[in-house]
């Protein structure tokens, strides 16, 4: 699903970015240029770094 409509980011591509690093919207603005030019996105990108986040930590802890 399109989150940015100006640059045609996808929730795939953002959730990418975060396998590969990126934890803050700032990192993706930086790589995709998400929320670089009407900042509508934005909050739906951060949602989305921060729904990562959790599954990351929660996975992390089931390795451990």
């Amino acid at each position: 699903m399109y989150v940015c409509i100006c640059r045609q980011i996808t929730d795939s591509q953002i959730r990418e970015m975060c396998r590969q690093g990126s934890s803050r919207l700032s990192d993706l603005r930086d790589k995709l240029g998400v929320a670089s030019e009407c900042g509508k996105c934005g909050q739906h990108a951060r949602s989305i770094v921060s729904e990562f986040k959790g599954s990351t930590s929660f996975v992390n802890a089931v390795a451990v």
